[in-house]
């Protein structure tokens, strides 16, 4: 008997969304292994010299002119993509995927990033025969998410819920389901282990985190926290931020047994479990990863645009503050000073609580269906 099969498509803007997908891919597998996946950057993968230029003109855009994309993120906000840019879009980047789909044939597709979406959209007007399914990465519902030929959303909230419902979608094409994260933040690693593999001590932990690209990093406030290092222990974690590794590591500032400089890795899940506080970019996976670690959280710039709306959802319902100066810095160290283990978690513990695998039971539910 022919397994089942689910396409999952990204896009590489952030690293948020491929993460997304591959949490739901792995999750879905660990849950039903006879179930077989498969990932793709879509627009990488059908453009593999055009589409990572792309990415990188998108990434300096965003470290180089925030206010640019928030601009453009508002501006665009209440609509969706237009039929004469999809025609664009799909001449321009996506000229094969309808070839793509039908060789790999999948059951069903899900999109994490809006711009897949697009393109399954337009190519089942087309007539595609193949359930669609989006699963938005984000504390908000941007308008380039909405297409009609969608089968059923995948959302963060019952905001985001509320918010497409006011779109005029039918609630029975909305599906609240949290955003997935990998299986390794289902469950919680030993401490004692953790700390031994990655050379740490028994003491106040804070992680420091600039998301996959390393573009949080400001080396003042930076310098003002490894003040604190005798008595809070630094995990600063670059993604791939190369330079700024080098620079630190070669900065006596930062030459301490308590500050560990830390480059991309696939174990931020062990990570954040001897962890007592995360100092981070309120990207949408990052967010929910520290959600499903009961981690208290400080944002620190967020990029104008879904960071600014992931912010708010996490700061209003209690799970974040803002960092806003050295003194949000020294009142939450000193908080950490007095915290004893056994109080860690979230700010808020009379919230709801965050089931990160109702997602992939969501979605193999589906798949059946």
């Amino acid at each position: 008997m022919r397994k089942k099969r689910v396409l999952l498509l990204s896009e590489a803007f952030g690293t948020g969304h491929t993460q997304a997908a591959y949490a739901l891919a792995v999750g879905m597998k660990q849950i039903c292994p006879q179930v077989q996946t498969r990932v793709i950057e879509l627009g990488k993968f059908l453009n593999p010299t055009v589409g990572p230029l792309i990415v990188s003109a998108y990434r300096k855009t965003v470290s180089s002119k925030p206010k640019l994309v928030g601009f453009f993120y508002r501006k665009k906000y209440d609509k969706s993509v237009n039929r004469f840019t999809k025609l664009a879009m799909h001449r321009i980047f996506y000229t094969q995927a309808s070839q793509v789909i039908r060789q790999l044939n999948p059951d069903i597709v899900v999109c994490t990033h809006p711009f897949p979406t697009i393109v399954m959209s337009r190519l089942k007007r087309l007539g595609l025969d193949i359930p669609l399914f989006t699963l938005i990465t984000d504390y908000d519902a941007h308008g380039t998410w909405i297409n009609p030929e969608v089968n059923k959303f995948l959302v963060s909230t019952p905001h985001v819920e509320e918010l497409l419902l006011k779109r005029g979608i039918h609630p029975s094409r909305i599906e609240v389901t949290g955003i997935p994260v990998h299986p390794n933040f289902w469950k919680r690693h030993d401490k004692k282990e953790v700390r031994a593999q990655f050379g740490l001590k028994e003491m106040p932990t804070a992680m420091i985190m600039g998301g996959g690209w390393g573009l949080m990093f400001d080396e003042e406030l930076l310098t003002y926290m490894s003040r604190w290092r005798e008595s809070v222990q630094l995990l600063i974690c670059m993604g791939s931020n190369q330079k700024m590794i080098q620079k630190m590591q070669n900065d006596p500032r930062f030459q301490h047994p308590n500050i560990h400089i830390l480059g991309y890795t696939h174990e931020v899940n062990k990570l954040m479990d001897v962890s007592d506080l995360l100092i981070t970019k309120p990207g949408g996976m990052t967010c929910t990863e520290g959600l499903a670690k009961q981690i208290p959280m400080l944002f620190y710039r967020p990029i104008p645009g879904q960071e600014e709306e992931n912010c708010e959802y996490f700061v209003k319902n209690g799970f974040a503050e803002i960092l806003t100066s050295t003194e949000t810095i020294d009142k939450w160290f000193n908080r950490l000073q007095s915290l004893q283990e056994s109080e860690g978690g979230l700010m808020n513990p009379n919230h709801t609580p965050y089931d990160p695998e109702y997602c992939c039971h969501v979605v193999l539910k589906l798949l059946e269906s």
